[in-house]
């Protein structure tokens, strides 16, 4: 599948595969086979750089959506996401293609404090 390799190529894999925890089997037991996380990681890289929501999954990317949705959601308390960023940049500082002479702030990831000026 091109798309799969275009949203998340070899080497981004390689960075990501590390950071993800394992998976918990059911409580119950039983039920279908586990997904891939290659294959759920590369549907939640979609569903994130598409804007798609999660009930539209294309059925292409080989999981389901509740899956995908309750990866996501499991990977993010893990705080998956916050690692895979600081690999990446230490990744890039690494090679020397990362420029720190220019950054953006959002203001609205920044505590604002009640009642001090």
């Amino acid at each position: 599948m091109d798309l799969a390799r275009e949203l998340v190529p070899d080497g981004l894999w390689k960075m990501a595969a590390p950071l993800i925890p394992p998976s918990q089997p059911g409580q119950q037991g039983g039920g279908t086979a586990p997904v891939a996380d290659r294959k759920v990681f590369t549907a939640v890289v979609h569903v994130l750089s598409s804007g798609c929501a999660w009930r539209y999954l294309p059925p292409m990317f080989g999981t389901s959506p509740a899956t995908a949705h309750r990866r996501f959601t499991t990977w993010t308390k893990a705080g998956l996401w916050r690692r895979l960023h600081r690999a990446v940049l230490d990744e890039l500082g690494a090679r020397g293609e990362l420029d720190g002479t220019s950054a953006i702030i959002d203001a609205a990831s920044v505590r604002a404090r009640r009642g001090t000026r």
